[in-house]
């Protein structure tokens, strides 16, 4: 059978439930192949096709709520919902995001680029169509790694509370991004390897399944038959103490009894929790065997570069050898952020926190109170999390925290959500944090060293990768560098970080100016300011951050404390949100390039 004309949940809605098969299969078969073109997350959409393919049979979009958490999960969802043909430039320039958006669908009830936030979302549809007095089914596909995330106790907390009729869809494949850790992984793991309990409810399932009229009254049979099994064989009480209905768990890539499942689950009144079992990569080998490799790919043709985090993971792999105090700390991104062999390496010495940014920073500021020497590694768009324990517990208490802020600037492919352009706007304003931007790979390693007998809070921020090392001078605290040094010009170009000084450097080939290395943001080299601050100087300052509140302002804000000279300029990113999929692209789109530096300069002049 030809399944491509399924491209809405209507049509999905006329297939025969002995069909699904053959389509999850075209839709498997799909996903991969755009995936390996374009890049993107592979493994969790092929763990989920079954489920989002029960979801759109049993319930009604857009009018019934679908959230997923996290939304990189969401590829069936959107061939399903008409946008098959779309998906051909997933992740593209003009083309669909890897992430659901409500502005590119009616089908997309809410943005998802974070962890942990579906079941609070969910919470607020369903009192939002309590208060309209409307029948909107509102649905929660959260994964067992967001259950991680505090986040979603919280709102467990509340869901139980309130009592509104929520489905919370557990998909259960043991993982996140790297393998989850902690007590509720622990816990789930006993509900899902239980051969007793299993047994036993398939018993039940089998007793009651010669009721006629399979309905409303074996829901209530399965209820107490399971609770009690439940009660019995693992204690298992956490949801159901919270007021939420558990069921589970079940066959993740059974299509069939996902929809008969939810079926019955949808007449329920109150708040469920239907936990599912699925293989992370299902359906291609290569992904079930090596899920987190397979959790983000780049696409076909991608050239290879130099990236900090495996500067990182070297350099702290090294260090450990020789200074039992430092410990290496992630929120669930070890392999993204280096750190993979200094976990095999120093298992005792490397701490997965699970996805749990804002523990990640108190606990290293513990760490660090206690006398270790704690380094969390973290993409500057899940480290926005952990603001308040950045104020709180690091700076207030002047811990020596160093923050490994990865993926800073525009990243491309992953849109919106991830941008890693705000760190700078709210880590600069806070006492006793020092910020520092290397360039390469060498100054980073320097940078490092440094920090190894830095005893305050230090944030090191960088993009994915570099383009080249040049030689550097040694780090003195609060001390710039000049790169290119031209005693005649007048013009002054101040980079923050390796993009920045790329597109200095481009330009200083056509017109002579001076560039150089700010690698300390913050505090910023008032000495080297006050020496350029004279009439006819112009300085200009580039940053791969927002212009609100970032390296460009810190500077402007210290030339008026001053009584400003100097002509001054700033190229930044402006007070907008970006989803462009190009980094290039979004550089260019901010002005933050060698054409538009030189085009300043000119205007300048």
């Amino acid at each position: 059978m030809d399944y491509s004309n399924i491209t809405t949940p209507t049509e999905l809605k006329r297939l025969n439930i002995n069909e699904l098969d053959g389509l999850c299969a075209t839709l498997r078969e799909r996903i991969i192949n755009v995936v390996e073109k374009n890049g993107g997350h592979l493994a969790s959409n092929l763990g989920t096709v079954e489920l989002i393919v029960a979801l759109h049979y049993v319930y009604d979009c857009p009018k019934d709520k679908i959230i997923f958490d996290v939304g990189h999960q969401s590829y069936t969802h959107k061939i399903l919902t008409g946008r098959g043909q779309a998906f051909d430039g997933l992740r593209q320039n003009g083309g669909i995001s890897g992430f659901p958006q409500p502005e590119e669908s009616e089908y997309d009830a809410f943005t998802a680029g974070h962890a942990s936030t579906s079941l609070s979302v969910a919470l607020g549809f369903a009192e939002a169509a309590r208060r309209n007095n409307a029948d909107d089914n509102v649905v929660a596909v959260i994964g067992d790694g967001a259950l991680t995330g505090g986040m979603a106790y919280e709102a467990l907390n509340a869901i139980g509370s309130e009592g509104l009729p929520i489905t919370i869809v557990l998909n259960d494949n043991n993982m996140s991004i790297s393998k989850n850790v902690g007590a509720m992984s622990k816990y789930l793991t006993r509900l899902r390897v239980s051969k007793k309990y299993v047994g036993m409810k398939n018993e039940i399932k089998r007793a009651v399944s010669i009721i006629p009229l399979f309905g409303d009254g074996i829901l209530h049979v399965l209820e107490k038959g399971k609770s009690l099994l439940k009660r019995i064989i693992l204690s298992n009480k956490m949801f159901e103490e919270m007021g939420i209905s558990y069921y589970g768990p079940f066959d993740g890539h059974n299509v069939g009894e996902l929809i008969r499942t939810f079926v019955q689950v949808k007449k329920k009144q109150g708040p469920s929790i239907v936990h599912i079992i699925t293989d992370k990569g299902h359906g291609l080998k290569s992904a079930v065997t090596d899920p987190e490799h397979s959790h983000g790919i780049s696409s076909v043709g991608t050239i290879g570069s130099d990236d900090f985090s495996a500067v990182l993971g070297e350099f702290l792999t090294e260090a450990a050898e020789k200074d039992n105090r430092v410990t290496a700390v992630t929120a669930a991104m070890a392999i993204g952020t280096g750190l993979e062999k200094f976990a095999l390496a120093f298992p005792d010495k490397f701490k997965d926190v699970g996805i749990a940014e804002e523990h990640a920073v108190t606990y290293c500021a513990a760490l660090a109170a206690g006398g270790l020497k704690p380094y969390f590694a973290v993409y500057s768009t899940f480290l926005q999390r952990g603001f308040d324990q950045i104020v709180h517990d690091v700076c207030i208490g002047n811990r020596a925290v160093t923050l490994c802020i990865d993926r800073a600037g525009v990243v491309g492919a992953d849109g919106v959500t991830h941008q890693g352009v705000f760190d700078l706007s709210y880590l600069l304003p806070i006492p006793n944090m020092t910020v520092m931007c290397p360039t390469d790979g060498d100054e980073f390693r320097k940078m490092l060293d440094f920090s190894l007998g830095f005893n305050a809070p230090l944030a090191l921020r960088y993009p994915k990768s570099y383009s080249q090392n040049r030689p550097h001078t040694e780090i003195v605290y609060g001390k710039w560098e000049q790169i290119s040094v031209d005693k005649k010009s007048k013009v002054y170009v101040l980079c923050a970080g390796g993009r920045a000084l790329d597109i200095a450097l481009f330009a200083a080939e056509s017109k002579k100016i001076n560039v150089i290395n700010a690698r300390f943001v913050k505090p910023l080299d008032t000495e080297y300011l006050d020496g350029i601050n004279k009439k006819g100087n112009i300085v200009i300052t580039v940053e791969d951050n927002m212009r609100s509140g970032g390296f460009g302002m810190s500077v402007l804000q210290y030339f008026n404390s001053r009584g400003m000279l100097c002509k001054c300029a700033a190229l930044a990113h402006d007070d907008m949100f970006i989803d462009d999929r190009d980094i290039s692209s979004s550089l260019k789109k901010s002005g933050i390039t060698s054409e538009n530096l030189l085009s300043v300069v000119k205007s300048l002049e």
